[in-house]
């Protein structure tokens, strides 16, 4: 190697890191609602699984990872499994261009989840109230918002749901699957 040599610097890792705690949706449901995402032209179709959001991205410093990772093992300690049922849809409106896919069974297991996930190291306050859904159509036009609206609004999907989901964002964008965690709590 001579002194004209191309060398990179090795940058630090980074110091925070962006999570986000989700219940994933199953196939074939899981598919179905990406083509839809797709199909209106959503730009976080390919990046964000279909899911419902237990605490939303939330940026974390590396070093608490430990620690996250053992409150989130204790939080799915204290709760069962359950069903969960999507059915039909729901949009935001006119407070956000959002439209989903609503929870009809399952809502309060997600509130209580939730609710213990943002304590201890993922303290953290909300900036609209908790409402479990799916969402399937996000920044895309009217029309767009429109037929997601009409076309899943007929959408049943019943299943079982039996841990929550610690998902990491990828310097690309997307997310990526950190750790499940097994919900193993007496049933209520």
């Amino acid at each position: 190697m001579n002194d004209d040599t191309f060398v990179p610097r090795r940058s630090s890792p980074p110091e925070t890191t962006v999570l986000g705690i989700v219940v994933p949706i199953p196939e074939p449901w899981a598919q179905l609602l990406v083509d839809w995402r797709s199909k209106v032209g959503d730009p976080q179709a390919t990046l964000v699984p279909p899911h419902v959001t237990l605490l939303p991205p939330t940026e974390v410093p590396v070093a608490e990872r430990t620690l996250i990772s053992a409150h989130l093992a204790d939080v799915a300690r204290c709760h069962a499994p359950f069903t969960m049922h999507l059915s039909g849809t729901g949009t935001f409106a006119p407070v956000a261009d959002v439209v989903f896919v609503a929870v009809a069974r399952g809502i309060g297991n997600c509130e209580l989840i939730a609710n213990d996930v943002r304590h201890g190291p993922l303290d953290r306050e909300l900036s609209f109230p908790y409402h479990p859904h799916v969402t399937v159509a996000h920044d895309v036009p009217g029309d767009m918002l429109e037929l997601a609206y009409t076309g899943l609004s007929d959408l049943s999907a019943e299943f079982h749901v039996d841990s929550f989901t610690e998902f990491e964002q990828t310097a690309g964008g997307a997310w990526a699957v950190a750790r499940q965690y097994p919900l193993t709590g007496p049933p209520r």
